[in-house]
């Protein structure tokens, strides 16, 4: 008994370290089998961290009185390290609560219609039983994406304008015009309607291609079982869906507090300030082009730290209730 006590540590170490081998040459064949994949990564790699991570050095700015031309550390007492103090500003600032709540419910708009409407658009197009017809649809659909966002935004602001289109198609039911360019109650959802256009098919391309991937025999042993097209759509379509939806979920989540800067620039004017500006409009107007380089990274870092929170936490949720997650 006492030579058995003696030899089962040692027999359960040299177990752990077969295993351990086994591990080293399982990654070593990996990598000799997509040692090319791994090579075209590399210049992707150089390219995030020259532009992604060294400027990150730049942050400490947020913590500094920073005028350009300072240098970011100094040892001759030339920085002015201010701590917490443009969180603290931004946060008691009476602009914050209206900025928050105009992103958030941008972005909740957004989430609550434009993130469902691919998927939809997805399932209608891979019911289309003409070949020809379905590639005219999905072309159609694609074209608004490769359209200028400043062309966009012109067109749109154009049809809203008092003599646009829009106006000219409600007059006839008796609805006098109105400048909706300029009405702020109008704004969030003519932002929603232009961003739905420009983004829907273009989104729905990742959605399409899941679809095209699911095995037929599928399709064919549910019809032959007498499942419909919506059976067929709710038992095989969608669950072969469920990864990726869950993905795009959780960026969808993430970006509540990281609305359409570019759009919503082009789009708005000081009359709709009350429903249209929002955290990435008051930092390029307050922020860069008034001069406040440290408020504005204040700002920027601040957001950026809730956006991984809500990442963190989506990620977790999702991986706990569908077993899908970005890690």
């Amino acid at each position: 008994m006492r030579e058995q006590t003696i030899a089962y540590p040692y027999a359960k170490h040299d177990t752990h370290l077969e295993q351990k081998e086994k591990r080293k040459r399982r990654r070593r064949k990996l990598f000799q089998e997509n040692y090319e994949l791994y090579l075209l990564l590399i210049p992707a790699l150089i390219h995030l961290f020259v532009f992604s991570y060294i400027p990150l050095y730049g942050i400490v700015i947020a913590f500094q009185e920073y005028t350009p031309g300072m240098p970011f550390f100094s040892l001759d007492g030339s920085v002015k390290w201010v701590g917490l103090k443009h969180f603290k500003d931004f946060l008691t600032s009476p602009m914050a609560p209206r900025l928050f709540f105009n992103t958030f419910w941008l972005s909740f708009l957004n989430l609550l219609f434009a993130f469902f409407i691919p998927i939809l658009f997805a399932l209608l197009v891979n019911e289309l039983g003409d070949n020809t017809f379905k590639k005219f649809v999905q072309t159609a659909s694609y074209m608004p994406h490769f359209i200028s966002t400043v062309v966009v935004v012109g067109m749109v602001l154009s049809f809203i304008s008092t003599k646009g289109i829009v106006n000219i198609f409600l007059g006839m039911f008796g609805v006098p015009p109105k400048a909706y360019n300029v009405l702020p109650s109008a704004f969030p959802w003519v932002y929603l309607i232009t961003n739905i256009w420009k983004g829907f098919g273009w989104s729905s391309i990742l959605y399409l291609s899941t679809i095209a991937s699911i095995d037929q025999g599928l399709y064919e042993s549910a019809k032959m079982d007498g499942a419909s097209r919506w059976k067929r759509c709710i038992y095989i379509t969608l669950p072969h869906m469920a990864g990726l939806i869950s993905i795009q979920f959780i960026f969808a989540v993430v970006s509540l507090l990281s609305s359409n800067t570019e759009m919503i620039l082009l789009m708005y004017n000081p009359a709709v300030y009350s429903t249209a500006d929002v955290i990435g409009t008051y930092l390029y107007r307050d922020g860069l082009m008034g001069g406040r380089f440290s408020y504005g990274t204040a700002v920027g870092l601040f957001v950026s730290l809730i956006n991984f929170t809500l990442l963190f936490c989506c990620n977790k949720v999702s991986t706990k209730l569908t077993d899908w997650g970005l890690w």
